[in-house]
């Protein structure tokens, strides 16, 4: 079989009027530019035609792969299994509601190839989405995202990115982490990662498949990535440090009321505000060092999440 340069994923859910135009259009590109190419579609529990209208793009279509999940799991379990399909040398993430456009593909592949990028991401500079339910979020969010990880990205959440294939196959995405791929690519050893400015476009068919939630589960899972990057492999190092910090605050406490009441005769330690302080720093403390300790325990264990059921695959 002869190498693959590219491999296109889509996770989607519910785009059964776009596919055919976005297919069409991704062949055009690459045989344009004589790329030889996969196109890996996720459909992750659409309950329209969608995998019907994949199956027929896989009949007019050598390129066309395909999983179809039994249920609806998110984009990130989408992207997982896409990656872990994905034979090209370089991964092309995008989109499948046609604001992501083909035509940027063969400039993010000479930027991993050719400019030796580990990650290229896009820069939807200028958005054709509303301006207070994304515009203005999508803004705070990155600054945010910028100020904890450090990585100078405009856009982490654009769905257009590029990767070296041995990115895509280090890092592990799960729960809504697709957002921070470039953090946990950075935490794998891939530090070269830059950006490009890409065109966005209006949405053509059908409605956002992204909520109010995303505002909750966002925060959540960057505190989880940055967790899991650096304390992953070893958190009592986290909770242990914090444990015996704690600890020794209290114990500290408790030894100098102790010596207030026996040396210096004085009395009603136990009413003292600070001598409570003391009991919450120690139990607290013992706490915190028992649960470093259990998260040693169970990452230890190889326990899987990211199992789905799958119901169908196209070859």
């Amino acid at each position: 079989m002869a190498n693959i340069q590219i491999s296109v994923v889509i996770s989607l859910l519910n785009e059964e009027e776009s596919l055919k135009e976005l297919m069409d259009w991704i062949h055009k590109v690459m045989t344009e530019h004589n790329f030889s190419y996969e196109v890996i579609f996720v459909d992750d529990g659409s309950t329209d035609n969608s995998w019907q209208i994949i199956t027929e793009l896989s009949q007019q279509y050598e390129q066309v792969k395909a999983i179809k999940f039994r249920r609806n799991y998110g984009k990130s379990a989408g992207l997982y299994k896409g990656f872990e399909k994905a034979e090209g040398d370089v991964v092309i993430t995008m989109d499948a509601d046609l604001q992501d456009s083909p035509d940027e593909i063969p400039e993010l592949y000479r930027m991993i190839t050719e400019e030796g990028y580990d990650l290229v991401s896009g820069w939807k500079k200028k958005r054709y989405d509303p301006v207070l339910t994304k515009n203005l979020p999508s803004k705070l969010y990155n600054a945010t995202v910028r100020l904890m990880t450090g990585i100078k990205l405009h856009d982490f959440n654009c769905g257009l990115k590029a990767y070296r294939k041995q990115v895509v196959k280090s890092v592990e995405v799960y729960g809504e982490m697709h957002r921070y791929i470039p953090v946990l690519a950075k935490w794998a050893g891939f530090k070269k990662i830059g950006e490009k400015v890409v065109l966005h476009q209006e949405r053509k068919y059908g409605v956002s498949k992204f909520g109010i939630e995303r505002f909750i589960r966002g925060p959540l899972d960057l505190l989880s990535v940055m967790f899991m990057s650096r304390f992953s492999k070893r958190p009592m190092h986290f909770f242990g440090s914090l444990g015996t910090i704690c600890f020794l605050i209290g114990f500290v406490i408790l030894i100098y009321l102790s010596y207030m009441k026996l040396v210096e005769l004085q009395y009603n330690m136990t009413q003292r505000p600070l001598f409570y302080l003391g009991i919450v720093c120690l139990i607290l403390g013992v706490q915190l060092f028992l649960a470093g300790f259990l998260a040693e325990m169970i990452s230890r264990s190889s326990s899987s999440r990211n199992e789905y059921l799958v119901d169908e695959i196209i070859k």
